[in-house]
């Protein structure tokens, strides 16, 4: 999973006994059937509760006394604006609040406290154990071995004002729309391991890999001799593994589908994502150099996504179509071929994705700790 399971039970069992402790105390969330919660939240009730009593012991004493609204009521305002991208008049009658009240302010804090928890609920694998596990669940699924995620640019829709058009133009992506883009890996499951940058659309993936925190250290070897699986908008590294640009052979066919088929679970990622929290589809007017707002609510919905897979809680059917994995923006100057990277490659193709190579059992990692 996204998160450790000695991590997970160390923070259950101190929210387990926060919870004790309040036992007793009514909920806001108590009035709401069971039903309502799902269509409400998008969430079931034990994760809805897991997720307010991680936020009141991060918050504590940081709401004031004067606030009108409890923890409890913020986090239930904001976990309908994640769900619906708007509040519902359920929810704020709930919370005393009006339609013509705003809860800007409420759902910021609450993203800013969430996104805060990533530490705990967004983790790379970090040590050896963890990494080969990664790594053969996603040679079990594709038959790519010694890889440590995928890895994508996730574009959401923003709006911004036209009149302003150097800044218009900024947040224009490939595919035509305004939108902020931010860096995501995942494993073969759909587990979010690492979300990072909040930039404008017109953002090169390839130039956020090369200056983003996670980009830095597998590049400079601090994860290993592995892999992470990248688009055609990346180059041919070291570390990233991208698709043959025009296979020439069968081998090299087979070794562009195995890379599609996982490819395609960070589609599938981002689609349940957007389905479960409809406020990524049109996250709201931004400006350029101050898209913390946007960032955090990013954020927020990533560690929120990796509680509700947690707790097995799938998101609402498909009501519309979403778009496709983001296609990649290449930049226009020719790069220099990494002729090391390009041969590991054919080797990798040669060993796993030849016919004889095909119809043997596939055994494992190639990697040992002590190659590290």
């Amino acid at each position: 999973m996204a998160f450790p399971l000695p991590v997970w039970l160390a923070v259950q069992e101190e929210l387990l006994a926060q919870s004790e402790a309040d036992c007793g105390a009514p909920r806001c969330f108590d009035t709401f059937d069971d039903k309502a919660l799902f269509q409400l939240f998008h969430l079931n009730r034990p994760c809805i509760l897991f997720i307010t009593d991680a936020v009141r012991h991060r918050m504590k004493d940081a709401v004031s006394r004067n606030s009108q609204l409890s923890v409890d009521e913020m986090v239930m305002v904001a976990l309908n604006y994640y769900a619906h991208g708007v509040s519902t008049a359920a929810v704020l009658q709930k919370a005393g609040l009006s339609q013509t009240d705003c809860p800007t302010t409420i759902v910021g804090t609450i993203s800013g406290v969430i996104a805060g928890m990533s530490d705990v609920f967004i983790s790379f694998p970090l040590t050896w154990d963890a990494r080969t596990n990664v790594a053969l669940n996603i040679e079990k699924f594709c038959g790519i071995p010694n890889v440590l995620g995928v890895l994508a640019p996730a574009h959401f829709k923003i709006r911004t004002s036209p009149y302003e058009k150097d800044t218009f133009r900024s947040f224009v992506n490939a595919l035509g729309y305004t939108s902020v883009v931010s860096q995501i890996m995942c494993d073969c499951d759909g587990n979010i391991l690492s979300v990072e940058k909040c930039c404008v659309g017109s953002t090169f993936e390839q130039d956020m890999w090369d200056s983003s925190f996670k980009g830095t250290e597998i590049q400079e070897d601090l994860h290993g001799p592995f892999w992470v699986i990248g688009g055609k908008g990346y180059r041919l590294s070291k570390h990233v593994l991208t698709p043959v640009f025009e296979p020439a052979n069968d081998n090299e066919i087979r070794f562009n589908e195995a890379h599609a088929k996982i490819l395609d679970v960070m589609q599938t990622t981002l689609d349940s994502m957007k389905r479960r929290f409809k406020c990524l589809m049109q996250l709201g007017f931004a400006q350029e150099g101050s898209l913390n707002k946007q960032s955090n609510i990013i954020k927020a919905c990533s560690v929120l996504h990796n509680i509700a897979k947690k707790f097995s809680v799938s998101p609402p059917p498909e009501a519309a179509k979403i778009e496709p994995l983001y296609p990649g923006k290449q930049h226009s100057v020719p790069v220099e071929i990494n002729h090391e990277a390009l041969k590991a490659r054919q080797e990798l193709i040669e060993s796993k994705f030849s016919i004889v190579s095909s119809c043997q059992d596939p055994s494992g990692s190639n990697i040992t700790e002590e190659d590290a």
